[in-house]
């Protein structure tokens, strides 16, 4: 694993995002059909404007770069589909994305305080916490800037090797991708509501969004290592219920007529608090806001958002275009079999696919 699609660790993201990510703007979520036990798809009444021609291009190109299962949904619509779509596989680090929608759904129940520090919440660690350290904020862990950096479970070698000194930062002086914040935010959202983050994975996503092939416990593990007392959740959904989430992000937490996500919570956490790089990407609350790249893809702020997890699994929202791209590598293969896709390769995949668009769709 390398760049980007290992661990989105500073240095490596460089690398891998400086060619490719662009600048986003406040969009209106747009109107359009919801799935309900199947996707909607193109049928003779109401055709696919989308060109196979370079829909087959893209497939092309996915093949080339050993993608295992990619798929566009427009407007909620499912226009096109490529490989695995139904296998649950693991999200790697697009877990800390789904975690970020499910605080801001008990955070609209009172049930979470972004302010509260990790003092007040009586949360400490193996080795213990420094009084500073103890000061962080669950907002300032929403954010990657805890200035805790102790050593976390499901953490790579790259990880341990980037891991700043403990102390070196006050909380909220300084971002780190770190997985300690993102594995202790399961903590405090388990002791804050009662469940644990696959429980309500289950009952506040999979069940009203009318996830396919989600397992319950089946598809869940918590990783718990000896070099922390909070465990990593580890996630494994397949791409088309992936997507279900990506279009609730789309339509501003509302599904059907419904309202899942508090109003607000998908522009606030969506924001940049963090410039990331030479300006090339922002991080909000455990979701990436693009700044500059894709070049070929126009928009405005809180259009575009990102969630990245390693080896390969993205999901992009464009909310503006009511477009949803899901794209999974299955790192559950032996690693003879397994392959992985960086950024700047999912760059030009969704650069194939955007070409694919009715033209209505595309920038001007």
């Amino acid at each position: 694993m390398a760049g980007l699609s290992r661990c989105l660790l500073p240095g490596a993201f460089r690398k891998a995002l400086s060619a490719v990510l662009l600048c986003a703007a406040h969009a209106v979520p747009a109107a359009g059909v919801f799935p309900a036990g199947q996707w909607a798809t193109p049928n003779a009444a109401e055709p696919s404007r989308w060109s196979e021609a370079k829909l087959q291009v893209a497939d092309a190109f996915a093949a080339s770069i050993k993608s295992d299962a990619y798929l566009v949904i427009d407007k909620g619509v499912l226009v096109h589909a490529y490989g695995d779509i139904d296998k649950p596989m693991n999200l790697a680090s697009v877990r800390k994305s789904v975690l970020s929608v499910l605080y801001g759904i008990h955070i609209g129940r009172a049930e979470i305080d972004l302010d509260q520090t990790l003092g007040q919440l009586g949360i400490g660690d193996k080795d213990g916490l420094s009084d500073t350290e103890r000061t962080a904020t669950v907002r300032q862990l929403m954010q990657l800037r805890s200035g805790v950096y102790h050593p976390a479970a499901y953490e790579t070698d790259e990880a341990k090797a980037e891991r700043p000194a403990r102390g070196s930062h006050a909380p909220g002086a300084f971002w780190y991708y770190n997985n300690w914040d993102a594995n202790v935010l399961g903590t405090i959202f388990e002791r804050r509501t009662g469940r644990s983050v696959f429980e309500a994975l289950k009952t506040d996503l999979a069940e009203p969004l009318q996830f396919q092939d989600f397992r319950y416990p089946q598809d869940t593990e918590s990783r718990l290592e000896r070099s922390s007392e909070h465990p990593a959740y580890v996630m494994h959904l397949s791409a088309r219920d992936l997507a279900r989430i990506g279009l609730l992000m789309a339509r501003d937490g509302m599904w059907q007529d419904k309202r899942i996500v508090p109003a607000g919570w998908v522009t606030e956490s969506t924001t940049s608090y963090t410039t990331v790089g030479p300006g090339w990407s922002g991080y909000g609350y455990l979701w990436w806001v693009p700044l500059k790249g894709f070049p070929f893809w126009q928009r405005g702020p809180h259009q575009l958002l990102l969630a990245v997890g390693t080896g390969g699994q993205f999901m992009m929202v464009d909310r503006k275009r009511d477009l949803v791209v899901v794209h999974r590598v299955d790192n559950s293969k032996g690693w003879l079999r397994r392959s992985e896709v960086r950024v700047d390769q999912f760059a030009v995949l969704a650069s194939h696919i955007l070409a694919a668009a009715p033209v209505a769709a595309t920038p001007p």
